[in-house]
Protein backbone atom coordinates (compact mmCIF):
# COMPACT_ATOMS: atom_id res chain seq x y z
CA UNK A 1 0.00 0.00 0.00
CA UNK A 2 2.86 2.51 0.81
CA UNK A 3 5.31 1.63 -1.87
CA UNK A 4 5.93 4.46 -3.80
CA UNK A 5 4.81 4.40 -7.73
CA UNK A 6 7.51 5.00 -10.16
CA UNK A 7 10.12 5.46 -7.57
CA UNK A 8 12.32 8.69 -9.08
CA UNK A 9 9.89 10.38 -11.38
CA UNK A 10 8.16 13.81 -10.38
CA UNK A 11 10.56 13.23 -7.43
CA UNK A 12 10.08 16.84 -6.45
CA UNK A 13 6.80 17.77 -7.72
CA UNK A 14 5.62 14.85 -5.76
CA UNK A 15 7.66 15.23 -2.62
CA UNK A 16 6.70 19.53 -2.03
CA UNK A 17 2.96 18.68 -2.57
CA UNK A 18 3.20 16.16 0.18
CA UNK A 19 4.96 18.69 2.23
CA UNK A 20 2.37 21.65 1.90
CA UNK A 21 -0.23 19.24 2.28
CA UNK A 22 1.47 17.80 5.51
CA UNK A 23 2.05 21.48 6.44
CA UNK A 24 -2.02 22.47 5.52
CA UNK A 25 -2.96 19.72 7.64
CA UNK A 26 -0.53 20.41 10.57
CA UNK A 27 -1.99 23.94 11.02
CA UNK A 28 -5.36 22.79 10.86
CA UNK A 29 -4.61 20.32 13.38
CA UNK A 30 -3.03 23.20 15.83
CA UNK A 31 -6.37 24.94 15.50
CA UNK A 32 -8.41 22.03 16.28
CA UNK A 33 -5.79 21.32 19.44
CA UNK A 34 -6.17 25.71 20.52
CA UNK A 35 -9.84 24.60 20.27
CA UNK A 36 -10.16 21.40 22.07
CA UNK A 37 -7.80 22.68 25.01
CA UNK A 38 -10.12 25.86 25.51
CA UNK A 39 -13.24 23.65 25.55
CA UNK A 40 -11.12 22.30 28.25
CA UNK A 41 -12.13 18.37 28.03
CA UNK A 42 -9.31 17.04 29.39
CA UNK A 43 -5.53 17.09 28.41
CA UNK A 44 -5.84 14.04 26.77
CA UNK A 45 -8.44 14.24 24.09
CA UNK A 46 -7.23 17.51 23.33
CA UNK A 47 -3.84 15.88 22.22
CA UNK A 48 -4.83 12.78 21.08
CA UNK A 49 -7.49 13.60 18.90
CA UNK A 50 -5.57 16.21 16.20
CA UNK A 51 -2.37 14.19 16.51
CA UNK A 52 -4.54 11.01 15.52
CA UNK A 53 -6.28 13.26 12.87
CA UNK A 54 -2.68 14.60 11.40
CA UNK A 55 -1.04 11.11 10.96
CA UNK A 56 -5.01 9.47 9.50
CA UNK A 57 -4.74 12.70 6.72
CA UNK A 58 -0.65 12.67 6.71
CA UNK A 59 -1.36 8.81 5.64
CA UNK A 60 -3.87 9.81 3.05
CA UNK A 61 -2.15 12.50 1.39
CA UNK A 62 0.83 9.98 1.00
CA UNK A 63 -1.67 7.29 -0.65
CA UNK A 64 -3.48 9.87 -2.90
CA UNK A 65 0.03 10.85 -4.14
CA UNK A 66 1.17 7.18 -5.03
CA UNK A 67 -2.23 6.55 -6.69
CA UNK A 68 -1.37 6.40 -10.81
CA UNK A 69 -3.65 8.89 -12.20
CA UNK A 70 -2.20 11.58 -9.74
CA UNK A 71 1.10 10.51 -9.60
CA UNK A 72 1.26 10.67 -13.31
CA UNK A 73 -0.02 14.18 -13.45
CA UNK A 74 2.42 15.37 -11.13
CA UNK A 75 5.64 13.51 -13.10
CA UNK A 76 3.95 15.21 -16.36
CA UNK A 77 4.20 18.87 -14.87
CA UNK A 78 7.04 17.87 -13.55
CA UNK A 79 8.27 16.86 -17.18
CA UNK A 80 6.15 20.28 -18.60
CA UNK A 81 8.41 22.65 -15.68
CA UNK A 82 11.70 21.42 -16.97
CA UNK A 83 10.57 22.37 -20.91
CA UNK A 84 9.47 26.05 -19.76
CA UNK A 85 11.69 28.71 -21.19
CA UNK A 86 12.59 31.20 -18.17
CA UNK A 87 13.42 34.71 -18.85
CA UNK A 88 17.12 35.66 -17.94
CA UNK A 89 17.42 38.54 -15.27
CA UNK A 90 17.83 41.53 -17.78
CA UNK A 91 14.35 40.78 -19.11
CA UNK A 92 12.71 40.71 -16.33
CA UNK A 93 14.68 44.38 -15.26
CA UNK A 94 13.31 45.62 -18.47
CA UNK A 95 9.97 44.28 -18.62
CA UNK A 96 9.37 45.44 -15.16
CA UNK A 97 10.79 48.91 -15.64
CA UNK A 98 8.50 48.97 -18.49
CA UNK A 99 5.31 48.24 -16.63
CA UNK A 100 6.29 50.82 -14.10
CA UNK A 101 6.81 53.54 -16.28
CA UNK A 102 3.62 52.96 -18.07
CA UNK A 103 1.73 52.71 -14.97
CA UNK A 104 2.91 55.95 -13.48
CA UNK A 105 2.18 57.56 -17.12
CA UNK A 106 -0.85 56.32 -16.72
CA UNK A 107 -1.70 57.38 -13.60
CA UNK A 108 -0.25 61.34 -14.66
CA UNK A 109 -3.07 61.25 -17.15
CA UNK A 110 -5.69 59.97 -15.66
CA UNK A 111 -4.49 62.69 -12.35
CA UNK A 112 -3.98 65.28 -15.51
CA UNK A 113 -7.54 64.25 -16.80
CA UNK A 114 -9.36 64.51 -13.66
CA UNK A 115 -8.39 67.61 -12.18
CA UNK A 116 -9.47 68.93 -15.56
CA UNK A 117 -12.63 67.81 -15.44
CA UNK A 118 -13.23 68.93 -11.41
CA UNK A 119 -12.27 72.29 -12.46
CA UNK A 120 -14.92 72.36 -15.87
CA UNK A 121 -17.47 70.99 -13.07
CA UNK A 122 -16.46 73.64 -10.69
CA UNK A 123 -16.72 76.12 -13.21
CA UNK A 124 -19.98 74.85 -14.77
CA UNK A 125 -22.15 74.29 -11.64
CA UNK A 126 -21.07 78.56 -10.62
Amino acid sequence: MMSVYKRGQGKYTRMITVLSGALIVAIGCFSLYRTLDAADIGLWVSTMVPVGLFIGLSVLIMWLMNRPSIADFMIAAEGEMKKVNWSTRQEVTVSTIVVISVVILLAAMLGIADFVLQLSVAWLVQ
